[in-house]
């Protein structure tokens, strides 16, 4: 494993669980149509409540799985490729509701490196 490698993976995964562990609650300049918290954000995606628990716990799995990557390699493409698809949904919702593009580069931004992952 490489170094670009490593800094991907440590910058995707604690990056994922930065937002749904510590600043899920959280106002950023990211977050849909001017939703204050990530709950907000769903609700103004129209998606129901459990999607945004299911979506959640389904993040959170897969950065601690792209994390323990560094230890057990094979996890890497994976949970790299599941947090890709994932992010190719957040920017089809940011198109959706017609967001500002500066709200679609984190989403974008973790595709690209997923992407990168995936392939190193």
């Amino acid at each position: 494993m490489n170094y670009l490698h490593i800094a991907l993976t440590l910058i995707v995964s604690l990056g994922i669980l930065n937002v749904w562990v510590l600043r899920r609650d959280k106002q950023t300049p990211y977050r849909g149509q001017g939703a204050k918290t990530l709950r907000e954000e769903f609700a103004v995606y129209g998606l129901p409540a459990w999607v945004f628990a299911v979506i959640g716990v389904t993040k959170v799995g897969l950065a601690t799985a792209l994390l323990l990557s560094l230890w057990k390699p094979a996890l890497a493409q994976p949970a790299a490729f599941a947090l890709g698809l994932i992010m190719v949904g957040a920017f089809v919702m940011h198109l959706k509701v017609k967001d500002a593009a500066i709200k679609a580069v984190p989403s974008l931004a973790v595709l690209a490196m997923c992407v990168a992952i995936i392939l190193l």
